[in-house]
């Protein structure tokens, strides 16, 4: 069929299998050029499809050497239907793995769920034994509590005030002001269940359990903190309370790991284009100025070039990992320079739509959310009849 990008929204409701290989392919082509990490040799990926958790994936199996399984939750293709591209991003990469003599296998299913943890945990006994890096990336707007069996949904709401500030439709370049109203007490609470620490906690706690966790084994999750004119919305809004206890989490999963020399981190990973982001009102403007006064100065990072330098700079480049006051890394330190950010509130107070192309970069924007879904890469013929049914080796045998 021919794949074209058909958008609702802040989603692509397509996916062009090619596209997201050639992405793929970027990516390992990146880790590989800045040389081998002596890194973790047996890593777990839960949300391994897309954004920092497919390039957690690429860095651990191309940069590390890494045998890597990904757990993620797509829709596989179906005759003149395509997959998600979390499914032909994973199917590229276990086949450029195979390519380089590398174990990846990858589990498709409800990372909430205690049957998915067990068929994980089943699988890193039956070919790993053990690992010794488990990254937790999961975004998702709902989770179904695995014990209570109650459907929580995330909501992105300020806390205590409505909000009103400018964003961006990054489709049509239009400049407006938009307001959200005031988060109740349950938009927190659910919030916190789906996109806190608890089941970052239980699935640390169920690999203990089961053995299959190595001595010194580590675990990473990740977070944001952002600028002021994101504050209200984010880090002070609903997410931020969930941020804050998915970073609580990271103590408690340290101590729980103690006897085993287990240690968790949340790792504070700069603003990018993912499809979590790209919903969030005021950010993409935000990330639209950043990504110029960046790219001008040579800092610009994507997922990859990110993750490539939270392993080598961070994680295993000495015996100990530095962080912050509050025991976090700070992957997000280019974005959070003084220098940016005052740069960032000084042009905030006048953008505009007639303003915005001289004052931002919204085409950095919107081809890194075309590139998401396999679109956009000189290196494609989107005329092309292309094959939509590409599967992934390791769960179609």
């Amino acid at each position: 069929m021919i794949i074209e990008p058909r958008m609702r929204g802040f989603i692509c409701l397509t996916a062009h299998p090619e596209g997201c290989a050639q992405n793929v392919k970027n990516q390992i082509d990146y880790v590989k050029s800045k040389g081998k990490i002596n890194g973790a040799k047996k890593v777990l990926v839960i949300g391994a499809s897309t954004g920092f958790g497919l390039a957690s994936r690429i860095t651990s199996a191309f940069g590390c050497d890494a045998a890597t399984i990904g757990v993620f939750f797509e829709k596989e293709p179906a005759p003149g239907k395509t997959a998600t591209p979390g499914w032909y991003n994973s199917a590229a990469l276990e086949i450029e793995a195979e390519k380089a003599g590398l174990y990846a296998k990858s589990i498709n299913g409800d990372a909430f769920s205690d049957e998915v943890k067990q068929q994980t945990i089943n699988l890193i006994k039956q070919d790993l034994g053990q690992v010794d890096l488990v990254i937790y990336s999961l975004a998702s707007p709902v989770r179904m509590h695995p014990k209570t069996g109650v459907l929580h949904r995330s909501t992105l709401k300020p806390i205590g005030a409505k909000f009103t500030n400018k964003t961006v439709d990054f489709h049509s370049g239009v400049v407006s002001d938009v307001s959200i109203e005031p988060a109740t007490q349950e938009d927190i609470d659910n919030t916190v269940v789906v996109m806190g620490g608890e089941d970052w906690s239980m699935w640390m706690d169920a690999m203990k359990k089961a053995g299959v966790l190595a001595n010194g084994a580590m675990t990473i999750a990740y977070s944001y903190i952002g600028p002021e004119v994101t504050e209200a919305v984010y880090r002070k809004g609903t997410i931020g309370k969930a941020k804050d206890h998915l970073e609580a989490t990271a103590f408690e999963i340290t101590e729980d790991l103690k006897d085993i020399n287990g240690k968790a981190y949340v790792s504070v990973n700069k603003a990018l284009v993912t499809q979590a982001s790209s919903a969030i009102p005021v950010v993409p403007l935000y990330m639209s100025l950043l990504f110029k006064i960046m790219k001008k100065d040579g800092s610009h990072e994507g997922c990859i070039e990110q993750m490539q330098r939270l392993y080598a700079d961070r994680l295993f480049k000495g015996s100990s990992i530095p962080t912050d006051e509050k025991g976090r890394i700070r992957i997000d330190d280019w974005e959070m320079r003084s220098h940016y950010q005052a740069e960032i509130a000084q042009l905030w107070q006048s953008i505009s739509t007639e303003n915005l192309a001289k004052n931002g970069d919204l085409e950095e924007y919107r081809k890194g959310f075309l590139n998401l879904f396999g679109f956009g890469f000189d290196t494609i013929d989107y005329k092309a009849d292309t094959n939509e049914m590409v599967l992934i080796p390791s769960i179609n045998k």
